[in-house]
């Protein structure tokens, strides 16, 4: 079996003895810092975008089990709001859950592969103890088989999308399909199984010719039955029909009946088939001929059944609404609170219901049923609510869902307290704010969050600094438009000033109360402003805009919510903007030890590169060198493990040894054994890697030494390109004393070396070989003139990375026309 065959046979198994709903399988990534969504069943994949890659070190239970090797099991929405609030922010619905580790089994090490989590409709009351131990024991039969996997030098790390398991479907009718052969000359006709096992009982009395079909068939039926019969030896097709079949206890029901000649034969057999649809087709018709609208949704909430009076009330053909979410499809179901209760229904598994109004005034009151397998919906007309939502009441997107009590014990629609979708949209701009860690990606979740949840079509971020505003994030503003703002005076006249100087929000529904608030302001298109000051524990930080191309009215708890929205975001500017003053700070230190230039050497042309990592703000330990000794240059590459300011701080002492150590002379092996002792006494709990070349550009001659570094790679001028084998000894910083065997060999001229960090040539799920490989072949393809533009294409997509996990350095020499060879 595969892997990704093994986790759907062992989460199916867990759901299925759990009696659970759905579940998920998180597997390690290759580097072990996080846990990805490997696996997924009875959970549309799409509701689970913001939990696809969880930190190793997160605060959610499938981390928390991963570490601790314990069950995490939350009885529902009370429990997980308590111990883990970050999970009931992204997933606001009542659900309950259980985590539990994967991993090998002791015999085979106990390794960990990552963590199972199952889901029930929550109940409020405790996990059994027993179905605990039934996860522990799908789980620990999911890690035996992964460790199979291992064995075999199968990858069981994370890679590729997640697999979607598909449960077993709900018991309903099933269509049943039976083929015949029919020997038109002689009458003989032969069933296939599927024909016995759909005839049942009667089959028990058939012999084989067409006479003994037609002795099932209801007698008023055969008349034209026959009549089809002979038409279909003349013309050898038997034109599709129904007829009714004995059952073999005294009953009848409907079956279709159709058959042909096969093409270019003689018309001495015909093809046939029987077609039994059960109950299917009275269930349909029945369906259709309710008053009630009736739909069903696929679990990723696109419509895939809707019968014709849902057509009807919603003044909408199936046509345009089938395979579509329908709150894309129909814009006064476009408020995101909708959604929502799909989202609600899908991951709590219990009914909802809502009400909606369709333009211009007929209210519908929405009744949802969920299962694993998708969602069955009622609509039916209703009279207006007696709770109308805060706002202007002729606002399509502003009627929201409202409170209003089905009758007959139907589920009670969902009261939102504040505007249309604004709470939704709170909790997803807290969860966003939680993750963004500098002022670039606050401002893109503020964006993105605060604009669609208030219907906003504009938005300006201004922080405050030595009693200026200046611009750090607009959206949807004319270009331009805002320049002749940058840089105000907070003394200035404005409301963007005076809700800073204040503290307190001002809100205009309108440009005539704008204007005659501040007669002159520039104006663009837009018709009514929310102006919010961003104070964080008292301190005036900065000022928010938010703008609206339609007069709008701010009720009473839509300002509430911007109000508080504005703290928010105001202690997550706060954050960012220490974080990104100290990440400033970090990454001058690890440019400061670095070298500022290379020197000149005739006969070698010499490149080099350095990309920091993306991902937080720790600083890691890569470095290079290049060092003009009595003897030749030596080239210096190396990688000091872990990602810290103590990273950084032993780089630069090893650089400092390796260049005083070098300075004197001394061959490349006693170079790396000195540094070595020195490492062993500093004694820091970091180990280090080191790649060593002492090369004369007159002869081409290079002696080298490895500390556990990845080879350096040669192309040679007719553009053969190798990993160099060589021989090398331990880190640097395991044990004293350590050998570092040296070679030597000779470098035509225009040979180039290449020298890097594991940055480079490390990918989730590839093995490190691998990217040296991949490396390798594009040093060995790529003729650039010089050897900077050969170092810019062989970083190649490294640099736009944005999720770069590790460091990156490169080092490039080339052996000049005028070696001659040693």
């Amino acid at each position: 079996m595969t892997r990704d065959e093994v986790l759907a046979a062992g989460l199916r198994r867990a759901v299925q003895h759990a009696a659970a709903y759905g579940g998920v399988v998180y597997l390690r990534s290759a580097d072990r810092a996080s846990l990805v969504l490997s696996a997924v069943a009875g959970v549309p994949l799409s509701l689970l975008s913001g939990f696809r890659r969880l930190p190793v070190a997160g605060q959610l239970p499938v981390p928390v089990t991963y570490r601790t090797g314990r069950t995490v099991a939350l009885s529902g929405a009370e429990e997980t709001m308590r111990r883990f609030p970050r999970l009931a922010v992204g997933l606001p619905y009542a659900f309950a859950s259980a985590s539990v580790p994967v991993a090998a089994p002791a015999a085979q090490g106990g390794e960990r592969y990552g963590a199972l989590s199952v889901l029930w409709p929550s109940s409020g009351a405790a996990v059994p103890a027993a179905t605990r131990r039934q996860l522990r024991t799908a789980a620990a039969r999911l890690g035996a088989a992964l460790a199979g996997l291992a064995a075999g030098g199968h990858p069981v790390e994370a890679g590729g999308a997640p697999v979607e398991v598909e449960l077993p479907g709900p018991a309903g009718p099933a269509v049943r399909v039976g083929l015949f052969d029919w020997d038109l000359a002689t009458g003989e006709l032969t069933p296939d199984e599927g024909l016995t096992e759909l005839l049942g009982p009667a089959a028990a009395g058939f012999g084989g010719r067409i006479s003994d079909l037609a002795a099932l068939v209801h007698p008023e039926d055969l008349p034209p039955l026959r009549a089809a019969v002979l038409a279909a030896v003349r013309t050898g097709l038997l034109p599709a029909r129904t007829v009714r079949l004995a059952d073999g206890h005294g009953r009848h029901h409907p079956v279709r009946l159709w058959g042909r000649c096969p093409e270019g034969a003689a018309r001495t057999h015909l093809i046939g088939a029987v077609v039994d649809t059960g109950q299917g087709a009275a269930a349909v018709a029945a369906v259709e001929r309710l008053r009630d609208g009736v739909f069903a949704l696929d679990p990723d909430g696109r419509l895939e059944y809707a019968n014709r009076s849902l057509e009807l009330l919603l003044d909408t053909p199936r046509e345009r609404l089938l395979g579509h979410h329908p709150w894309s499809v129909l814009p006064w179901l476009a408020d995101p609170e909708y959604e929502d209760r799909y989202r609600a229904a899908m991951l709590s598994q219990r009914p909802t219901a809502f009400l909606a109004r369709r333009p211009p005034d007929q209210w519908l009151s929405f009744s949802l049923y969920p299962d694993a397998h998708g969602l069955t919906g009622r609509v039916a007309p209703t009279g207006p609510p007696r709770t109308r939502h805060p706002g202007p009441v002729d606002s399509v997107v502003g009627s929201g869902p409202v409170s209003e009590r089905v009758p007959g014990g139907e589920p009670e629609p969902v009261v939102p307290r504040t505007g249309p979708g604004a709470m939704y949209h709170l909790l997803q701009l807290a969860s966003a704010l939680g993750e963004a860690v500098s002022v670039r990606e606050v401002c893109e979740a503020v964006a993105q969050q605060i604009l669609p949840g208030f219907g906003g079509q504009e938005l300006a971020i201004y922080l405050s600094r030595a009693g200026r505003m200046y611009l750090v994030a607009q959206h949807g503003y004319p270009e331009g438009f805002l320049d002749g703002f940058e840089g105000t005076s907070l003394r200035a006249r404005l409301p963007g000033t005076q809700v800073l100087n204040t503290g307190v929000p001002i809100f205009f529904e309108s440009e005539h109360e704008l204007l005659a608030a501040y007669p002159g302001i520039p104006l663009d298109e837009m018709r009514a402003w929310a102006f919010l000051p961003l104070i964080a524990s008292g301190h005036p930080v900065g000022s928010c805009i938010l703008g609206f191309d339609e007069n709008h009215v701010f009720g009473a708890e839509e300002r509430a919510v911007l109000t508080g929205l504005s703290g928010l975001i105001a202690q997550a500017l706060e954050r960012a903007r220490l974080y990104d003053t100290e990440f400033a700070l970090a990454r001058g230190l690890q440019q400061a030890l670095l070298p500022h230039r290379l020197p000149k050497v005739d006969g070698l042309e010499i490149a080099a590169r350095y990309l920091p990592g993306t991902q937080g703000m720790e600083i890691g330990g890569d470095w290079y060198d290049v060092i003009t000794t009595p003897n030749g240059l030596c080239l210096v590459i190396g990688d000091v493990e872990g990602h810290s300011v103590g990273a950084a701080a032993i780089m630069g002492q090893l650089r400092s040894a390796v260049r005083a150590f070098a300075t004197t002379g001394g061959p490349p092996e006693e170079v790396l054994a000195r540094t070595n002792q020195l490492l062993v006494e500093l004694d820091p709990g970091l180990l280090a890697s080191c790649c060593l070349l002492r090369l004369d550009p007159t002869t081409g001659r290079v002696e080298a030494a490895r500390a556990g570094h990845l080879p350096p790679l040669l192309r040679r001028p007719d553009g053969r390109t190798e990993a160099l084998d060589l021989p090398g000894g331990p880190l640097l910083g395991v044990q004293h004393p350590s050998e570092y065997p040296a070679s030597t060999l000779g470098l035509e001229p225009g040979s180039v070396l290449a020298l890097y960090t594991d940055g480079l040539v490390e990918e989730p799920g590839q093995s490190i070989d691998t990217g040296v490989d991949r490396l390798r072949s594009a040093l060995a393809h790529t003729a650039d003139p010089t050897l900077e533009s050969l170092a810019d294409r062989l970083l190649g997509n490294a640099r736009h990375l944005t999720d770069r996990a590790d460091d990156v350095a490169l080092l490039l020499a080339r052996i000049g026309a005028g070696a001659r060879a040693a």
